[in-house]
């Protein structure tokens, strides 16, 4: 039976995952009112950003002599770990802009077995066959959810392209995110990764936005945007994977899969069949068996 902080951790993670995976249903309704992907990631960021800055400040009023402050160090390594999340962020919107979102979130979960490669490659580490496995059946599940197999779908390929770069740089977000300034609250680790994000996102903005920006955007997507994408989820999966474990915390974010793909269907009627849901089906299955333990306890 879990604990009670193992049940408290899947809740927070799944309502984290889950609200990542409402994100790009909101950006493509953006996009069908006329807003452009800068205005999009901009105002998602700033508005973030300065909900970040409200919880930290709340927390710091709080507890003023618990919170552990950020080293000019720890500042810099998730600034530079943050310009990924900018990456993902303009990647994954630019994917959405021209293939179905319940494609691109399936794009983006081929972190599973890209982020595989990148441990191999760092680690010098040849993966077990449990994990090797799990990558070929996302593999085998992305065939199936991108219905190439039937070829019904005409998919833009610079959609495939932008799909497949969110991937590598939401695979690097991961990765780094894991391993760097873990003994500073969530709310800081937020704050310090956005303003490492947004560093790209303005770079973004400046190099494409050709017309004047839309700054009506702030009040009618900004807001949900920043909430969904950089306020809820990155602090309820910081403050959940520490009591889930990874193992468990992985397989329980892969929620976002499911809830993006039936927003798409609800909310923008995007058509999802069944063939394309049982591709979803074995990429989560891959997933669990990824991060799950086979192994069988020693009796003591």
């Amino acid at each position: 039976m879990l604990k009670n902080n193992t049940l408290k951790g899947v809740f927070l993670v799944a309502i984290g995952a889950a609200s990542y995976g409402m994100l790009a249903t909101f950006v493509k309704m953006a996009y069908g009112e006329g807003y452009t992907t800068a205005e999009v990631t901009i105002s998602q960021f700033i508005l973030g950003i300065i909900g970040i800055l409200i919880i930290n400040a709340f927390q710091k009023a709080k507890a003023e002599n618990e919170i552990v402050k950020a080293t000019s160090k720890n500042i810099f390594q998730l600034m530079l770990a943050g310009t990924s999340t900018g990456l993902t962020s303009v990647f994954y919107y630019m994917a959405v802009k021209y293939i179905p979102v319940s494609i691109a979130i399936v794009l983006l979960m081929q972190t599973v077995w890209i982020g595989l490669l990148l441990e191999m490659f760092l680690e010098k580490r040849v993966p077990s066959k449990q994990k090797i496995i799990a990558a070929l059946i996302v593999l085998a599940g992305t065939l199936l959810a991108t219905n190439i197999v039937k070829n019904e779908i005409q998919l833009d390929w610079k959609g495939l392209v932008f799909g497949f770069l969110a991937a590598c740089s939401f695979t690097t977000t991961m990765f780094t995110a894991n391993r760097v300034a873990l003994g500073i609250s969530s709310a800081q680790r937020s704050l310090y990764m956005l303003l490492g994000g947004v560093v790209i996102v303005f770079t973004f903005g400046i190099a494409t936005q050709n017309t004047a920006f839309n700054f009506t955007i702030f009040l009618k997507w900004g807001i949900i945007l920043s909430l969904f994408g950089t306020i809820i989820p990155p602090i309820l999966m910081n403050a959940g994977f520490p009591l889930t474990g990874i193992g468990l915390g992985s397989i329980v974010s892969a929620l976002e899969l499911p809830v993006s793909v039936l927003m798409a269907y609800f909310l923008l009627h995007e058509k999802v069949d069944l063939v394309q849901w049982i591709g979803i089906l074995l990429i989560i299955l891959a997933i669990i068996i990824m991060n799950i333990n086979f192994r069988k306890k020693q009796p003591h």
